[in-house]
């Protein structure tokens, strides 16, 4: 039934997918900017620029939900997983701000491997709800949200290391202040993809 019904509502998976290249966008940018802690400007506007059409995004799926009166999955489930989604471009969104506003100079090499997880996860989240519109090969989006889950706790252990060097390392103060902060965020954003990959797998369990 589920797959005769998703010719009809496909624009709902097109949406997921346009949102998730903005999320790859996002991802990508973080990682550049870590990268090039110096001179943030240029990938905060990118970022920036991807969370607003990721938000457009969001509202169109939103409208659509309430227009549609025969969906492919849940609606529990779709409106569940656009608003994960956005979670996650939010939250890549907030580390950027952090950095330009507590004009962060200097960041530990942990800062960064945090952020090229992020961006792995990112690219995982993006390739899990492309195979959504077709169910019948449910292994394989299973394995790429074992892979997220994998993700997410290798960005727990580099915290729980980050910190600790960060305690019985960093003199300053301030500079303690700011990079705690900008770990929680880049840890965080490998927890909201993983609550997207969990969505996902309910959905997959749930039709398989």
């Amino acid at each position: 039934m589920l797959n005769k019904l998703m010719p009809r509502e496909g624009r709902f998976f097109d949406l997921f997918n346009a949102h998730a290249a903005q999320i790859v966008e996002g991802g990508q940018a973080l990682g550049q900017l870590m990268a090039n802690i110096g001179a943030p400007d240029e990938y905060a506007r990118r970022i920036d620029e991807a969370e607003r059409s990721a938000d457009k995004i969001t509202h169109e799926t939103i409208a659509l939900l309430h227009k549609t009166f025969v969906t492919p999955i849940d609606r529990d489930q779709i409106h569940q997983l656009i608003t994960n989604m956005d979670d996650i471009l939010d939250l890549i969104q907030d580390t950027a701000e952090s950095i330009v506003l507590y004009d962060i100079r200097r960041v530990s090499a942990e800062a960064q491997q945090l952020a090229q997880i992020c961006q792995m996860t990112c690219d995982r989240v993006k390739a899990a709800v492309g195979l959504l519109s077709n169910l019948r090969d449910p292994e394989a989006i299973l394995k790429t949200c074992e892979e997220i889950d994998r993700l997410e706790s290798d960005a727990d252990r580099v915290m729980r290391s980050a910190m600790s060097r960060l305690f019985r390392e960093e003199s300053d103060v301030k500079q303690l202040i700011k990079l705690r902060s900008i770990y929680e965020l880049l840890e965080l954003i490998t927890d909201r993809c993983e609550d997207v990959a969990n969505i996902v797998e309910g959905i997959v369990l749930e039709h398989s």
